[in-house]
């Protein structure tokens, strides 16, 4: 199913529908307003325009999902898009020297997804293009618009998933894993604070009306094989009621409990009975999207998922970049509104700004076939 769906996402890219968005308020602070707005987007650009994009990577479905948005529009709009990707989050000086490259090159604005909020702090030139904040907040008066979505907010509404979902069964105790991704990289602070907020008073200590406890809080790179490490660990030494994690750590996560499961249906004979592996009762809670973590929705090995419409917010930053070099005024915070997903994914969201198509892969250049 997912991959027959995936397929046709490839026409969306041509149409030219308005797109539902959010204007947030004020800029680059945790807590903001957000009111919804009818965004028009371009039909064509003035002039060839060169953009410059900067990303941490393209190891994961949400920086792939971001790139097929930016590549689709770019196309659309008949411009000159070139990307590069640092390889981390924790490749610093490595986005720094593209920065310098970019900065110093032909190109005539940047979008940076920075791989560290105060990355432009490190970076000793003057800043000569127009430098556009792409998914990840940049701490720099300079940079005055973001296309993304409040991580705090993505880290509330996973949170307060498990709140309402504790609430219902009426739950005593109940404790949750976090794997959140880097530590304190991209927007991983701010997703674990709106975690810490939906589920007050879990964080407050000694609280006697205390039911949700944050029983670990591990941090690595998002890579499946580090997070297969991670899992490792924390289940030998506890079985958490809820594992809230990125969309990489959730996929590592099924993969885990499946596999815990299998050895202990190997061991179960007709002559015995055993209880139910705990491990089968934790839930798994993503805060974000991507194709496995679907398939896990679908298939009823992951409860709850955020989505912030990832292909949605590479188009949008292609026709805001494009906007700002014609005249238009700054953005300020804009992106795509924040949805919970939940098993019937399919009768309540569409997904075509949600996933970039199966048979994708990362593209670093667009180019403008014609002068306009």
């Amino acid at each position: 199913m997912l991959f027959s769906l995936s397929g046709n996402l490839a026409h969306a890219s041509t149409k030219f529908t308005p797109w539902s968005l959010e204007q947030r308020s004020p800029f680059n602070v945790k807590v903001q307003q957000a009111k919804t707005q009818i965004y028009h987007p371009l039909k064509h650009a003035k002039q060839a325009w060169k953009i410059c994009t900067l990303v941490p990577h393209l190891k994961d479905a949400y920086w792939i999902g971001i790139d097929y948005g930016l590549v689709q529009h770019a196309r659309a709009l008949n411009i000159t898009l070139e990307l590069f990707e640092a390889g981390s989050y924790y490749e610093k000086d490595k986005q720094l020297s593209q920065l310098s490259y970019c900065m110093n090159g032909d190109y005539d604005a940047i979008l940076l997804g920075t791989v560290d909020p105060k990355l432009l702090a490190s970076f000793h030139q003057p800043l000569t293009k127009p430098v556009i904040a792409l998914v990840n907040r940049i701490d720099n008066h300079k940079v005055t618009t973001r296309i993304g979505v409040n991580w705090y907010q993505m880290g509330w509404f996973a949170g307060n998933f498990i709140k309402q979902d504790v609430n219902q069964a009426k739950a005593q105790q109940v404790s949750v894993a976090l794997l959140t991704g880097p530590e304190k990289q991209g927007g991983s602070d701010w997703v674990e604070e709106g975690i810490m907020a939906a589920l007050q008073p879990a964080s407050v200590p000694n609280s006697k009306n205390n039911k949700i406890t944050i029983s670990s809080i591990r941090h690595a790179d998002n890579n499946r094989n580090l997070y297969r490490d991670q899992l490792y660990h924390l289940l030998k030494d506890q079985t958490p009621d809820y594992i809230l994690g990125s969309a990489v750590a959730i996929e590592a996560a099924v993969g885990e409990l499946a596999i815990k499961q299998a050895r202990h249906d190997s061991k179960l004979s007709s002559h015995s009975k055993q209880e139910p592996l705990p491990a089968s009762k934790i839930k798994l809670v993503s805060s974000y999207l991507s194709p496995a973590v679907l398939r896990g929705l679908f298939r009823g090995r992951v409860a709850f998922s955020s989505d912030d419409s990832v292909v949605l917010q590479g188009k949008l930053a292609i026709d805001v970049v494009v906007r700002e070099l014609e005249g238009a005024k700054p953005f300020g915070d804009i992106g795509p509104a924040i949805q919970g997903l939940e098993g019937n994914v399919l009768k309540k969201h569409k997904l075509e700004n949600s996933l970039a198509p199966a048979e994708f892969y990362p593209r670093y250049r667009v180019a403008s076939e014609k002068k306009l």
